[in-house]
């Protein structure tokens, strides 16, 4: 950098060139610096759940007679434009540089958070930026100063890193929960469960280690579908109510220390009511800044809905093969050529990317159960892996509602069952005789189906040849749609 180009900031370990137009200090700048490993920043989700933290501590050190209103109204203001993004600064990744892979109690993004908020502070009362560390602007005036907003002493009033960063990953999985994928899986369960009400009728051949089995009716097989997604739905919400609970107001090792006793319940309802979710303090500090349980049950739980969407993509896939020599008893949408060899191939290219997206929500959850091991993450009385497991679990919710939006659009809602596919392969079924069983018993039947087997004919041709049965009979016991329910 240019001498131009840059300003010098000081903090406790002395003086650091810092971007001229950069919002942050120089903290993050030390962290950029330190950290440059993958490139990847903390997400935004995080951010601006920090955002909203810090306007909500602002707000409720006001209330408590501890921050004046200048300062309170300074700092939530600086807040609002950096949970919108930013967008008259060149938006939040340029002052929100601090790589994933940082210290792991998320230090270097609560100082960054505090850096810009001081900043864009200076800015509103027309003070150039870095100007937040001068004793002259952020000093009470019966002190000399301007009554300006110090990063430390105001904008992380009552806080720290190690309360903040584990609230802001808690918001931001909350939200992300609630606001985008619960609705995404929502809409899926419900294109799922209309296939199932309309293809009620239409029965087909059960099939069970890939072979064939009894009957089963189309509906049936679409409602197992819909019903994991909505068993998804209901450990998602388990997810939220347990994220929901808060560590801010335990601060450096969850003793409370340099805050005041109602601080966490405070901030806790103010978050809920500028949010509209549901909030509230933690009830055991030591156990929610200590561990990280609360994260590594949420990730499972999206987990266990990248398990589903895997099952139900892959069995799309096998029930479209074909389109002649497979199974062919769905017809999948064609979104786009096969090959660049086979003219007129069309592939499940949905279902892949639902399933490989199954397979990265996996690996994002190991990583995530490692982050709150013992001896890895969490060590005595903090967790240190918390920006990484942080951005895993937003990933995995961010993947995840991308992949039910495409599969429901791009897949599911264009799927078609070939009717006449479906009556062909159960007429030809050897598993057609189970049927028979109560009546000619076990072994009578299954000697049917190996000379049906051997012979090529079906099992009501070679049934009808040997008048095993009357024909009405045969008729009633080897009628597929009642198969497809309890009977005696």
């Amino acid at each position: 950098m240019s001498e131009q180009q840059t300003r010098i900031e000081k903090d406790s370990m002395g003086e650091m060139p810092v971007p001229a137009t950069a919002l942050y200090g120089a903290s993050t700048q030390r962290a950029v610096l330190n950290f440059p490993i993958s490139g990847r920043t903390v997400p935004e989700a995080v951010i601006r759940a920090y955002a909203v933290l810090k306007a909500s501590c602002a707000a409720v050190n006001r209330d408590l007679g501890l921050l004046d209103e200048r300062r309170a109204t300074d700092i939530e203001a600086a807040c609002a434009q950096i949970e919108a993004g930013l967008p008259d600064q060149g938006g939040l990744a340029l002052h929100f540089p601090v790589d994933i892979f940082q210290t792991g109690s998320g230090t270097s993004t609560n100082m960054n958070a505090n850096e810009v908020v001081a900043n864009l502070a200076c800015l509103a009362h027309g003070e150039p930026i870095g100007r937040s560390k001068d004793p002259a602007w952020y000093k009470d005036p019966s002190e000399g100063g301007s009554g300006g907003v110090h990063p430390n002493d105001h904008v992380n009033m009552g806080q720290s890193s190690n309360d903040t960063f584990p609230t802001a990953m808690h918001i931001a999985g909350v939200r992300a929960f609630s606001e985008e994928l619960m609705p995404a899986v929502d809409r899926l369960a419900a294109s799922l469960e209309a296939k199932a009400k309309a293809w009620d009728d239409v029965v087909k051949i059960g099939r069970t280690h890939l072979q064939d089995a009894t009957p089963i009716r189309l509906g049936q097989e679409f409602s197992g579908y819909a019903a994991q997604l909505r068993q998804g739905q209901q450990r998602l919400r388990r997810a939220i109510e347990t994220l929901s609970e808060l560590p801010l107001g335990g601060t450096a090792v969850g003793t409370g220390i340099n805050t005041h006793p109602e601080f966490g319940t405070r901030v806790a309802k103010a978050l809920a009511q500028r949010t509209r979710l549901a909030f509230r303090e933690a009830s055991d500090h030591f156990e929610a800044q200590h561990a990280k349980d609360a994260y590594v049950e949420a990730s499972g739980h999206l987990r266990t809905l990248a398990v589903s969407m895997s099952k139900i993509a892959n069995d799309i896939r096998w029930l479209g093969s074909g389109p002649r020599c497979g199974i062919g008893e769905l017809k999948l949408p064609a979104v786009q050529p096969g090959s660049s060899i086979m003219p007129g191939k069309v592939n499940p290219v949905i279902c892949e990317a639902v399933i490989m997206v199954a397979c990265q929500v996996a690996g994002n959850d190991q990583a995530v159960s490692l982050g709150g091991f013992g001896g890895v993450g969490s060590i005595l009385d903090l967790n240190v892996a918390m920006p990484m497991m942080a951005a895993n679990l937003l990933d995995s919710a961010g993947l995840l509602t991308q992949a039910c939006e495409t599969f429901r659009t791009k897949l599911v809602d264009g799927l078609e069952p070939d009717r006449e596919r479906c009556q062909a392969l159960i007429e030809g079924s050897l598993a057609m005789c189970t049927s028979l069983v109560p009546v000619i018993g076990y072994d009578a039947s299954a000697k049917l189906a190996y000379a049906a087997f051997e012979s090529g004919k079906t099992i009501r041709e070679l049934a009808l040849e040997q008048n095993l049965l009357p024909a009405d009979e045969l008729e009633r016991l080897l009628d597929p749609r009642s198969m497809t329910e309890p009977h005696a």
